[in-house]
């Protein structure tokens, strides 16, 4: 399979191609910078992607399968109108656009935010109207059955740069305080839906491989947060005491929810949102989707926080310092 990678560089795109390549397939990316680096055994084409004949040097070859995770509607239709020739179209998208967070258990047929009309995503504000606006780009350029849309949740797994499901294991493994206490919210019935890289890389792949239409929820299983808890110290062998805060409290003391600076990651506390790592993924399973154990994710993903510092800047939790202060703030 000759296989067109609109990235390459970074973390999905990255192990799309990595896994394409070891498959025998002949891999090419295409990136403006390097985020990362590209898989030995891939080409690579620098292009940017903002300028209208970006793809210029790509368009003119047949391609078996073009893979796109671009958020940039105007990027899509532009790959749409150039690559027209390529058999088979994979686009993917997010969970994001879907117009209601709040339902648990929806599937693929729930309403969609209206698509971005603009042709730049100015901020992450619009990021679910701009990947409905590429989904819309893609269908409606290339026709459904030469395209699959693949809305995915939460990734995580070695390589999480975005810190959210290494938080946790991390500090299980390397608690803030000396008797071993570590902060956690009150919401133990909290959904939390993680799908491994490396599960949804060969997914997408075999996609290609097999060229797969139709819209599939790209999610991993659903777990209550008292589970996914539970399995990040069980991987960490964390010993001690829980020191468990209600949203008011965590609030109050600024500690914000989901990623971000200050924050436990995973962590929602508005009811309007707790369907979003809550949907259903039984087509994608039953489309081959394989999913590996909790476990497995959670202790990987542990040994490359540690393998690469667990000092190092985060993109999501609570420092040692922060977290310390709130557990003595708490009692």
């Amino acid at each position: 399979m000759k296989l067109l990678v609109l990235g390459g560089s970074a973390w999905l795109g990255h192990e799309v191609a990595r896994q394409a390549v070891g498959r025998g397939h002949a891999v090419t990316c295409v990136t403006r910078g390097l985020s990362g680096s590209i898989p030995d055994g891939a080409s690579h084409v620098q292009s940017d992607r903002d300028d209208d004949h970006g793809l210029e040097a790509v368009a003119a070859v047949h391609w078996d399968a073009v893979l796109d995770v671009s958020r940039q509607p105007g990027q899509v239709k532009r790959a749409v109108r150039d690559l027209r020739s390529a058999d088979y179209y994979l686009f993917v998208s997010s969970v994001s656009v879907y117009a209601d967070h709040g339902p648990l258990g929806q599937d693929e047929d729930a309403p969609l935010l209206p698509p971005l009309e603009s042709e730049v995503m100015e901020t992450m504000e619009t990021y679910g109207e701009a990947k409905a606006a590429c989904e819309k780009a893609v269908l409606e350029g290339l026709g459904a059955d030469r395209c699959m849309i693949a809305r995915v949740g939460l990734i995580g797994g070695p390589g999480d740069i975005f810190g959210r499901t290494g938080y946790w294991p991390m500090r299980f493994a390397n608690p803030s305080v000396e008797d071993g206490t570590v902060l956690v919210p009150n919401a133990p019935s909290l959904p939390v839906e993680v799908i491994d890289v490396r599960d949804l890389a060969a997914w997408l792949v075999q996609n290609c491989e097999r060229q797969l239409s139709g819209v599939y929820n790209a999610t991993g299983d659903t777990h209550s947060f008292a589970e996914h808890i539970a399995v990040a110290r069980e991987v960490a062998g964390h010993q001690g005491r829980l020191a468990t805060a209600d949203a008011e409290w965590l609030h109050r003391h600024g500690v914000e929810e989901w990623a971000g600076p200050k924050s436990l990651p995973l962590w929602l506390s508005d009811p309007e949102w707790l369907g979003m790592n809550a949907r259903s993924n039984v087509r994608a399973k039953d489309a081959g989707l394989v999913l590996r154990p909790l476990a497995q994710t959670l202790r990987d993903t542990l040994e490359w926080e540690e393998s690469t510092g667990i000092d190092k800047p985060r993109r999501a939790g609570l420092t040692q310092d922060e977290e310390a202060e709130l557990i003595t703030e708490l009692g």
